[in-house]
């Protein structure tokens, strides 16, 4: 792909300062796109992404802001258009955690999961693409008006028990990506959705941090290697490119293969 293939657009990529959200601001602000590094920790942890980018010759900037609630996402897309003017594209990516057993889980551990990794991505899609509708195609920049990027998970079609409220949250991101998908499409708006599988990050460490972990973990993944933020990253950057144009309304799964359920490989 052209390094340059997202040259003079604007990224917000949410929860951006570490793992898969920081490999795809990487990826972009690479491919040429100036990117807001949207974080909701430590700023100082997020200004180490940004130093990482502009060290390489790149353009990015951190705005703090809790995507669950809707006067920060207003104010964090007001700050982004402060700085780069507009938007191009959307990187849906913040999400989390709160792991029980379904009979134990807390109402604040079910709403926790699900306004972040649920109503967040509403709140600032709705937000993209308001600005996506007024501003329109530029000619030159992008054959799209705006591309939206939905971080979901192979946990959007794999049920996981003692994370009921995770997988239901990436259920729920694959009907509504389709959604606006369908109904953005006439505006020339792309919908996609990423759907990692297991992704070396600090939001599963227990999963791959020892070599016992590890080699449970590569059960699951036929393809036996756990995958890395910059893969997703390379993904979304192509996503994002004109290059996929006539892609919307569906989830790529990058997965290693743990969507052919390798529990079934050998009992056929």
């Amino acid at each position: 792909m052209n390094s340059a293939a997202l040259q003079g657009q604007s990224a917000l990529i949410t929860g951006a300062d570490s793992g898969i959200g920081k490999g795809v601001a990487l990826a972009m602000a690479a491919a040429g796109a100036n990117v807001i590094i949207n974080h909701v920790d430590a700023h100082e942890v997020a200004e180490q992404t940004v130093d990482e980018i502009t060290a390489a010759g790149g353009n990015a900037f951190a705005i703090h802001a809790d995507i669950s609630n809707e006067d920060e996402v207003k104010a964090m897309f007001a700050e982004m258009y402060r700085h780069y003017g507009t938007i191009d594209i959307l990187v849906n990516n913040a999400g989390l955690q709160r792991d029980s057993r379904f009979v134990d889980m807390t109402l604040e551990q079910w709403n926790t999961v699900i306004g972040i990794n649920l109503t967040g991505q509403f709140l600032c899609a709705r937000e993209a693409a308001k600005e996506f509708i007024k501003r329109g195609v530029v000619e030159g920049r992008s054959r799209a008006a705006g591309k939206i990027i939905c971080m979901s998970s192979v946990h959007e079609v794999i049920p996981w028990a003692g994370h009921v409220n995770y997988a239901t949250s990436k259920g729920g991101i694959s009907m509504f990506m389709k959604s606006i998908a369908q109904e953005l499409a006439p505006h020339k708006i792309r919908v996609v959705a990423i759907g990692p599988g297991a992704i070396q990050t600090p939001i599963n460490k227990s999963a791959w941090d020892t070599p016992a972990a590890l080699n449970k973990l590569l059960t699951l993944i036929p393809y036996n290697r756990i995958g890395e933020p910059g893969d997703i990253g390379k993904l979304a950057t192509w996503l994002a490119s004109d290059e996929a144009d006539y892609i919307t309304g569906t989830t790529i799964f990058m997965d290693g293969g743990m969507t052919l359920y390798p529990g079934f490989a050998d009992n056929g």
